[in-house]
């Protein structure tokens, strides 16, 4: 038990908030970071306790004959925003957590917690929540990829092997030969075809051949002719100061959004126009579709993945993302970034 109490009491000095603990609104025992903070900003312990004193009543107001009933009953713990050494070149910013300890003697901790580690925590600790979804969604593209590959793919192909087989293993006459060569002439070229089809999906050549805007119309072509859906592309003169990279954010985005047009918002026209600038290009667009509440779509689904990605994605290059949605009143996804020199 004494061996407990040196490590209980180890970790409390050492702790990396600065921690004080009151009994009656009198200090009884704080950290060394409290003591430090103490001694260099020369402020008084109770100065704290007012401030969390009257955060308690402004919270809980309607109570306030009865403070200690509130501390009792409806508050174990609040978080409050404080800034230290307001008068000083570096102002140092907190959360005074105050947590009741006994409620009957009144014994509480005050703990301040830097607002700029707490913050820095979350934002690790969403980007590690966000690699992880990114991750979901490229293990379902490759498992996509996968089931065309066996699905389709694998099966035409081997519909022809059985075809060359028969041809090999039958006695037939020269018509049923024509015949079969030409049924497994018709498997080939529909494989073919889909292999095309998923290598534009993946990387389209025309991309790196003719540019962005030719890319886009192409794709335009092909999901139009496929959907039925009108998909207008319109945009000035290719730019040639548009980095590898941003062309290829510019054409998924331009991707995932038709997509998402066509699967989700049930869209009768979309169109893209692309702007290049002086200083900045844009990609917008825009669909007559169903829309949708975009605050519904802060949780991660098939839907909203996609669309994080899509922002994530503009970030990583300095870009800006912007999605405007209404039910009933279309979409409009919009991307900007700052022209850059070709490495």
């Amino acid at each position: 038990m004494l061996e407990s109490n040196h490590w209980i009491q180890q970790y409390f000095s050492e702790a990396t908030d600065a921690v004080l603990i009151f009994k009656d609104d009198q200090l009884v025992i704080s950290n060394q970071l409290a003591r430090d903070l103490q001694a260099e900003l020369n402020f008084d312990p109770n100065y704290l306790v007012q401030i969390a004193d009257n955060a308690v009543q402004q919270k809980f107001n309607t109570t306030d004959d009865c403070f200690d009933c509130v501390i009792r009953n409806l508050m174990p713990e609040i978080s409050i925003p404080i800034t230290l050494a307001k008068d000083k070149p570096h102002p140092l910013t907190y959360f005074l957590i105050y947590h009741v300890i006994n409620t009957d003697e009144r014994i509480f901790s005050l703990t301040l917690k830097s607002r700029g580690t707490i913050k820095r925590m979350d934002q690790l600790a969403q980007q590690r929540q966000l690699n992880a979804y990114v991750n979901r969604a490229h293990e379902e593209e490759r498992k996509k990829i996968s089931a065309d590959l066996h699905d389709s793919i694998a099966q035409g192909i081997y519909s022809a092997i059985m075809g060359v087989r028969r041809i090999n293993a039958e006695h037939a006459n020269p018509d049923e030969i024509s015949a079969l060569t030409h049924v497994i002439e018709t498997q080939l070229e529909d494989t073919l075809t889909e292999v095309k089809g998923m290598a534009l999906d993946i990387r389209p050549s025309v991309l790196d051949n003719f540019g962005l805007l030719a890319a886009l119309r192409a794709l335009a072509k092909r999901l139009q002719a496929n959907s039925g859906v009108t998909i207008t592309v319109t945009g000035n003169d290719e730019p040639t100061q548009l980095a590898t990279d941003v062309q290829n954010v510019l054409y998924r985005i331009g991707q995932e959004s038709i997509n998402n047009a066509l699967k989700h918002a049930h869209a009768n026209e979309i169109n893209l126009l692309l702007v290049a600038h002086s200083h900045y290009i844009t990609l917008e667009i825009i669909d007559d579709g169903q829309g949708f509440n975009v605050p519904d779509q802060a949780t991660f689904n098939g839907h909203s993945l996609g669309l994080l990605n899509m922002n994530e994605r503009v970030k990583a290059l300095n870009g800006t993302f912007t999605l405007h949605s209404q039910p009933g009143a279309g979409t409009s996804v919009t991307a900007k970034f700052p022209m850059t020199l070709t490495p």
